[in-house]
């Protein structure tokens, strides 16, 4: 760390961290020609196995970005017209052999990313933020929902 006392965290810290880290990652995703929203879809498709119900896919988009249905709906067309995936007539999303080479890619880079950003923090400490930040976006997931 840069300073010798430690700032509290806050939401402006933690979306100071989140923009430094994601601009790193957009930088990649410039050279690829997607957008953010892109890779995320690309990434729950992939943590799914490769097939996911398209509307199971849009549903984790629209809770995990914060997005309209419409704007989901239209990030996984998006990706169907680049043939990165498939929709079946059955309603499920497959990601297509250049959607899994695009990834593929993608996923290499960002851990790379993240090797260099956590590299020698402690294992504890990543722990214990890992708690924190878990428990704030459910939070926050929370009051959205009531809202």
């Amino acid at each position: 760390m840069t300073t010798t006392t430690a700032p509290a965290v806050n939401g402006q810290l933690i979306g100071t961290a989140h923009y430094a880290s994601r601009a790193l990652l957009e930088a990649v995703l410039a050279r690829t020609g997607t957008t953010f929203e892109e890779s995320v879809a690309l990434r729950a498709v992939s943590d799914q196995g490769g097939s996911v119900e398209r509307t199971r896919l849009t549903d984790r988009l629209t809770g995990a970005l914060k997005i309209d249905g419409p704007a989901a709906e239209e990030t996984v067309g998006t990706l169907a017209a680049a043939g990165l995936l498939e929709v079946s007539a059955d309603g499920r999303a497959s990601l297509t052999a250049a959607g899994r080479e695009l990834f593929a890619g993608i996923n290499e880079s960002a851990a790379g990313i993240a090797a260099r950003l956590y590299a020698g923090i402690p294992a504890e400490d990543l722990a214990v933020t890992g708690r924190v930040l878990t428990l704030v976006r459910e939070r926050a997931d929370a009051e959205l929902a009531s809202a």
